[in-house]
C-alpha cells in the first residue's frame, strides 16, 4: 500500500473561530464543515508568535521546519540548508512535492523543497507587488526548478479596469487569486494520474498557500448581498481603542481603520472578511471534489490551517501584531488515513507540531533538525490526549504571554512602561476581564510569571525584561 498523499491548504489571516461547524453562526463554510466532519479539528492550535511585524514570515518558517520562534534563522525570511523543510523531507522519502500560491521565504529553500508547482507568488521582492491590484491582479510565476524567478519573467492575468480605491471589495469580472491558485492545484491533481511519479507509485505532497482572507478583502460581487455590515454583529470584546500602548498600535494593519474605531466601519470590515472566507470556502470545495474525481480521496491526508489570526475590531485592534487569542489561534483540521472522523481535540498545540505529526501519519522518521515540534498522534489516538501543558508566546520585544489549560498571562514592556493582563479563559474566552489586580488571583499571577520566566529561558528568548517581573 503506497504512503498517503498530503494536501496542505494554508490560509493567510484566517482566525480560529471562522468555521460554521465550530460555532461561527454568521459565516457559512459548508466545505470546511465537510472537512471537519471527515476528520479531527484541533480547537486550541496556535502560533508561537512573531519577531517581525509581518507575522506570516516566522509563522510559515515554523510550520515548514517544526522549529520554535527562537530557533529559526532571524525572523524566518530565510530557511538555511541545515533546517530541513517538510516538503524537502517528504521529497527525500519518495514524495513528489508541489507548491502553489504564496511563498514568504527565500528562493533557495523553495527550490530545494519542491519538485514542481505553478502560479507562485512572493519571494519578498518588492517588485512583485508593483501593479498588483489586490486579489484580482496578482503577479505570479510558474514553477522554476532553478529558483531564480526574475521579476520581469512573471505571469500576469489580463489587466482589469482600475479600482476606484485600494480596498474596493466586489468585482464583476476577472480571476481572483483564490480561484487562480485553486485552478493550478486542481490542474496538478488532474495531471498526476498521467505522471511518471504516479506510475512509479510515488505519493504527492501539494502545498496550496492562499492570499485570502488577507486584505485588501476583495471577492466576487455575488457575496455582497450575503455579507454586509447589516448581517454581522460586533464582537463582544469590541473596543473603540486598546486600553494602552501595546508597542504596535500604529503599524500597517492598525492603520486600516481610523482611531478611535467606529462600530459601523468595523462591521463593514468584518463583513468583507467573512465574504472572502466564504468565497475561499467555495474554492476548498472545488479542490476536495477534484480529489474525489481523481480517485485520491481515500488515500490523501488533507490539512487545513492558517498562518495566524486577525483582530478586526477586537480589543480595539485590527491586525495580528498582538498575543490575544483572536490573533495567535488558528484553525487546524486534519482528515484522511489515520485521522478519526468527526472528532474535536482541545489539546494545546502549535502549528509547528504539524511537521512531526505528518511524519508519524505517513510512517516516516522525523528529521533531527525539528526543534520544538511535537507529534499530535497521541491526540489522534485519543481526543482527550494532551501533548502540551502550556504555550509560550512572544511578539517582537514588547509582548510576552503564557497560558495553561485555564489561565493566560500577557506582559507588556513599551517605552519603559509595564502592563499586565491575566485572563481566565474558561470563564472569559474573549479576554475581556483583566484579573491581574484581583487579590484572589495573585497566586495564579505569581505562578504564571515564574513559568513564563522559566519557559522563556528554556526556549532561548533573548529579552531580559521578563526576568524583572
Amino acid at each position: 500500500m503506497p504512503r498517503p498523499n498530503i494536501l496542505l491548504i494554508l490560509m493567510d489571516d484566517q482566525r480560529f473561530n471562522t468555521l460554521s461547524a465550530l460555532g461561527q453562526e454568521e459565516l457559512d463554510t459548508p466545505n470546511l464543515d465537510r472537512l471537519v466532519a471527515a476528520g479531527t479539528a484541533f480547537t486550541h492550535a496556535s502560533i508561537m508568535g512573531s519577531r517581525h511585524v509581518a507575522v506570516c514570515i516566522p509563522s510559515r518558517a515554523m510550520l515548514l521546519t517544526g522549529r520554535t520562534l527562537f530557533s529559526i534563522e532571524r525572523e524566518g525570511q530565510r530557511i538555511p540548508p541545515e533546517h530541513t523543510t517538510m516538503p524537502e523531507w517528504l521529497a527525500a522519502h519518495g514524495y513528489t512535492t508541489a507548491h502553489v500560491g504564496k511563498w514568504h521565504q527565500d528562493r533557495l529553500s523553495h527550490a530545494r523543497s519542491y519538485s514542481t508547482g505553478a502560479k507562485i507568488y512572493g519571494f519578498n521582492d518588492q517588485s512583485w507587488y508593483e501593479g498588483c491590484n489586490g486579489h484580482w491582479h496578482v503577479p505570479v510565476h510558474d514553477f522554476d526548478p532553478t529558483g531564480q524567478y526574475p521579476p520581469a519573467a512573471g505571469y500576469h492575468d489580463p489587466a482589469l479596469e482600475p479600482f476606484t480605491g485600494p480596498f474596493e471589495t466586489a468585482k464583476k469580472q476577472g480571476r481572483h487569486s483564490a480561484e487562480v491558485f485553486t485552478d493550478a492545484a486542481i490542474d496538478f491533481i488532474n495531471g498526476y494520474s498521467r505522471s511518471e511519479a504516479h506510475a512509479q507509485g510515488r505519493p504527492f505532497f501539494l502545498h496550496l498557500a492562499h492570499l485570502a482572507p488577507h486584505d485588501p478583502r476583495q471577492y466576487p460581487e455575488r457575496f455582497s448581498s450575503r455579507y454586509h455590515k447589516g448581517t454581522v454583529s460586533l464582537p463582544d470584546n469590541f473596543l473603540i481603542a486598546h486600553p494602552f500602548d501595546n508597542g504596535e498600535y500604529l503599524v500597517r494593519d492598525e492603520l486600516l481603520e481610523a482611531h478611535p474605531r467606529r462600530p459601523d466601519a468595523v462591521r463593514e470590515h468584518l463583513a468583507d472578511y467573512y465574504a472572502l472566507i466564504a468565497f475561499a470556502d467555495e474554492q476548498v470545495g472545488r479542490l476536495l471534489d477534484a480529489l474525489i474525481d481523481g480517485g485520491y480521496h481515500d488515500n490523501t491526508i488533507v490539512v487545513f490551517t492558517a498562518d495566524h489570526g486577525l483582530a478586526v475590531g477586537q480589543h480595539g485592534l485590527m491586525g495580528k501584531q498582538n498575543l490575544y487569542d483572536h490573533s495567535i489561534r488558528v484553525p487546524l483540521v486534519l482528515a484522511g488515513p489515520g485521522v478519526p472522523k468527526g472528532e474535536q481535540c482541545g489539546s494545546l498545540c502549535y502549528l509547528s507540531d504539524l511537521f512531526p505529526t505528518l511524519c508519524n501519519l505517513v510512517e516516516l522518521p522525523t528529521p533531527a533538525s525539528i526543534d520544538g515540534g511535537l507529534s499530535l498522534l497521541p491526540c489522534l489516538n485519543s481526543p482527550s490526549g494532551r501533548i502540551r501543558e502550556v504555550l509560550y508566546h512572544a511578539y517582537r520585544d514588547c509582548q510576552r504571554a503564557i497560558r495553561d489549560s485555564r489561565y493566560k498571562l500577557i506582559e507588556y514592556s513599551v517605552g519603559g512602561k509595564r502592563h499586565t493582563q491575566l485572563f481566565d479563559l474558561i470563564d472569559d474566552p474573549a479576554e475581556m476581564n483583566n484579573l491581574a489586580e484581583v487579590p484572589e488571583r495573585s497566586g495564579d499571577l505569581t505562578r504564571l510569571r515564574d513559568l513564563m520566566q522559566r519557559r522563556g529561558r528554556e526556549l532561548g528568548d533573548p529579552v531580559t525584561w521578563v526576568d524583572d517581573l
